[in-house]
Formats: C-alpha cells, structure tokens, sequence
C-alpha cells in the first residue's frame, strides 16, 4: 500500500507539538553541576608510584599525546657480595590532552596500574598550548578517580592480592622468628650474666678461707 501523501509531514508535526507540550528543562552551568555516570571517561589520573617507565602508554598512543622523560638511578647491593641494581626514575610525564581522543589505550596497555580514568571535566584553558598537563596535575585528578566496584562474592581472589598476602604472610613470620630469636639471645644472656654474679659470689666466699 503506498503512503498517504504528506504522512511524514503529520509525523514531523506531531513530535513538534510534542516537543513543545513539554517543559524546557535547563541545567544552569556551573551554578548547577553535572550529574555524569560514576565511570566517565573525563581525563587520565597518573599514579606515579606504579610508573616503570616502561614507554608502553607512549608507544601504544595512536596519537603520541604522551611525553615522558626519565634517567637511571643506580642503587647499592641489598646484601654483601650482590651487584648493584640500575632503575628508570620518572622525571615527566604530560599528556597533550588537545591531540588526546580518549581512547583508553594507554590505560588498558599499562602493566603496572599507574594510569586510570577520572571523571573530572572541567579543564578548559584559553590557550590550546595550557592544554599539555604534567604529572602534577595528573597527579591531582588520580584522587578523583572512584573505587572500583566491589567483587562477586563467589569470584576468585585477584592473583594480585593472593601474591601479596603470601609476601606479608612470610615477612610476618620471618619477623615472628627473629623477634623469638632475639628473646632467646637475651634469655641467654642474662642466665650467663647470672651464672658469672652466682660464680664471683661462691669466688668472693672461699677466698679468705
């Protein structure tokens, strides 16, 4: 069956008339702030403590809006006879966030955790140059970035954390059998110092006989 002719016409008018039946809501800007979903892509947070400096966030960017600098640091032997270790040091990190397209790469390829999305929004400037961030001021936005949400009761421990359970588990024993090593030492240091006071005593007592 054809159409009726000027069918999308009345449709058009319809939702008009709709449209104007309805009340104009506005948010009033920034008087009035945003209601955003808890997991918006608002800009990238930097954890540098996590930072390696591996360059993979920079190598992964499609449109190279990541600059890090670095150096090596060389540190002393953990123990007598061991070799130094070398380590990268971060001295900048910046993102160019008027090249960035928000992409998450460079969050999703970071083996380390150091980078995450933050919900902030309001980072306008009046100069495209004021728009290269560094690690300071991504630094900032990393405490704005919301908890994760919280494990299925029945999903599996993260491998992550069982590691380090087990690392703090063995670092607390081992501290557990120093601490009753040292009692021991002290223990038997002071039943020596005893036997020593008991045999000057018994030396003290036979010598004018």
């Amino acid at each position: 069956m054809p159409p009726i002719p000027g069918s999308g016409l009345a449709k058009g008018l319809a939702v008009t008339l709709r449209t104007m039946t309805r009340r104009t809501v506005t948010a009033q800007y920034p008087d009035a702030q945003p209601e955003l979903p808890p997991r918006s892509r608002g800009v990238i947070g930097l954890f540098e403590e996590n930072c390696t400096v591996c360059m993979l966030c920079a190598r992964e960017c499609p449109d190279w809006c990541i600059y890090i600098d670095s150096h090596k640091e060389t540190s002393p032997p953990a123990a007598p006879g061991g070799r130094e270790r070398s380590r990268n040091v971060l001295d900048r990190f910046a993102i160019d966030f008027s090249l960035c397209m928000y992409c998450g790469i460079c969050i999703e390829v970071c083996p380390f955790d150091a980078l995450f999305w933050s919900p902030e929004f309001e980072y306008a400037e009046t100069d495209i140059r004021d728009l290269t961030h560094e690690r300071d001021k991504l630094r900032d936005w990393m405490w704005t970035v919301p908890e994760p949400p919280a494990l299925d009761p029945g999903a599996e421990e993260p491998k992550e954390i069982a590691a380090a359970r087990k690392t703090a588990e063995k670092l607390e024993a081992q501290r557990a059998q120093e601490a009753q090593r040292a009692q021991e030492e002290q223990a038997e240091q002071a039943e020596q110092a005893t036997q020593a006071v008991q045999a000057q005593q018994q030396d003290d007592q036979e010598g004018p006989a």
